[in-house]
This record gives structure tokens, sequence and C-alpha cells, in this order.
């Protein structure tokens, strides 16, 4: 049996025929093509390594063979940055591997894998076993929780900070580009209680911030005063992000067409539903 990167290996049922299984096989072993193979299943997105047995072929159709091309396939490129779209684990050893200065065929050789299954792994979204990910943190002196995310409900800033660290003052237009979509801020004021900080839904229109809240709430207490609002986001795959800060006077919306606008497309509060008699606050 031989396969090329692209191929699919098609496991048969017990009636002749009958197709039990298929996957994208995204890694090889040998150079010439045989097994194993690094097979991603259709029904579940799996990568796994598979030995295939005498119930499974491997269909090479749509895959032609050009003339410099090798069972083995071509050295994997370094991914182009921003290039599709990948998952988090995929991110996380990207970033490791960059950090300790490693290629993708060191690190490949390091973890006892083909270089075209960590290509695989850094730019699609996967979820691999356990086996692959303790190689890989032992590959990139790195940890299994480390790599799978397993800190994500701590407190966000907990990453490895990097060895050359910067500080990036942002333009006001980049200041308005990413508050330019609704989520979640947090707006900061005095209360009769002391000063305070609530996480509140927000949206942007005409370069003003508005969020929804309660009456009788405190936030809904800061109408007529200063207030200070803040959204930010922080990547800790990639040991980087940004966080913007508005300061401004709060009024209540209560223009007829102001409050149809916001309406029409308003974000859920933070409960994940609108709750009855809220009213809508202009920062």
């Amino acid at each position: 049996m031989h396969a090329q990167l692209g191929d699919r290996l098609v496991v048969e049922g017990p009636a002749a025929g009958v197709v039990r299984r298929d996957g994208e096989i995204v890694g090889l072993h040998h150079d010439d093509g045989t097994p194993p193979y690094d097979v991603c299943w259709s029904d579940t997105g799996e990568v796994t390594l598979v030995f295939p047995g005498p119930d499974a072929h491997v269909d090479h159709s749509g895959h032609e063979e050009g003339p410099e091309e090798t069972r083995g396939g071509p050295a994997p490129a370094e991914p182009a940055p921003g290039a599709g779209r990948p998952g988090d684990f995929g991110r996380r050893v990207a970033a490791a591997r960059r950090r300790q200065g490693l290629s993708l065929e060191e690190t490949a050789g390091r973890a006892r894998m083909s270089p075209q299954y960590l290509a695989y792994l850094e730019q699609r979204p996967s979820e691999p076993g356990s086996a692959t990910v303790l190689r890989l943190a032992d590959a990139l002196a790195t940890t299994l929780c480390a790599l799978r995310g397993g800190d994500q409900e701590l407190p966000p800033g907990q990453g490895r900070a990097l060895l050359h660290p910067r500080m990036t003052d942002l333009s006001q237009e980049e200041c308005r580009s990413l508050m330019s979509t609704h989520g979640v801020g947090r707006i900061a004021l005095i209360t009769p209680e002391g000063p305070a900080a609530f996480p509140v839904n927000y949206d942007v229109m005409d370069e003003a911030v508005f969020f929804r809240t309660a009456p009788g709430s405190a936030p809904a207490g800061a109408v007529g005063s200063d207030v200070a609002f803040e959204v930010d986001h922080l990547d800790e795959a990639m040991s980087r992000g940004w966080s913007v800060l508005a300061v401004g006077r709060a009024e209540a919306v209560d223009d007829p067409e102001a409050v149809g606008r916001l309406e029409e497309d308003r974000p859920c509060d933070v409960a994940g539903r609108h709750a009855p008699g809220t009213a809508p606050h202009r920062l």
C-alpha cells in the first residue's frame, strides 16, 4: 500500500464495498508512502495514527502525481502570517516552537512525527490525542496543560511573557476600529459604596458607546456623571493583546429614533437575555 498526502483512506465494512469509515491522509511517516499514516477522519475530524488492515484501501482519485512530487510529499512550508484559521491548540504549538527557535522539521523530529502532520496541527483546527500532545510538550519544553490551554479558566495574563515585550500606543482610528463591533466591556464609576466596575454589553453608534442596564442598578446611577469604559482582548496563545479606554459623561437615551435604531441591532445582556424594563444609556 502506497499513499500521498491528500489521498483518502477508506475502511470497508463487513459487506463488500460498503464504506465504514474514511478520512484524509494528512501525514506520512515513510518517504515511499507506505503505512502508517496520520488520518483526519471525516466523521469526527480527529487525527489518529493508522496502520491499515486488510479491509482498508487508499483512494487516489483527484490526486495526480506531478513529475517533481515524491511519495513523501513536498516539505511543508512555514504558514504565512494570518493564513487559514488554525485552532488555539495549533497556535499554542506554533508559538512555543518559535519561542524555542525550532523549525517544523526539527520539532517534528523531536516529537517523532511527520513534518506534514505537525504542519497540519499548526494550520488547521485539531484535537490530537494525549500521546501526541505529550510528545509535543516534551519536544517544546512545555507542558500538556499549557498546550491544551488548561489554564484558560484562570485570570488572564498568566501566560508566559515574551522575551522582549513591547507596548505600542494605538491611534484614535485603531481604537475606534477595535471597539466598533459590540461585545462585553467594563464601565467604571463611583457608587455610594465607593469605586466599582461592572461588565456590560455594549454597542457603538455615531462614535458613542451604548450599553443597556436595568433602572435602579449601579450602572444606571451613573447618568450625569463622568465614567470610564474599558474593553480589551488578551490572546494568551500568542502572548499579546490590546486595551481601549474611553472616558465621558453617561447620559440616558430617551430619543425615540435613537432607541429604535438600538433596538434593531441590540446585543444581549451578560446573562444571555434581555431583562425586561431595561433602558439604554450612552457614554
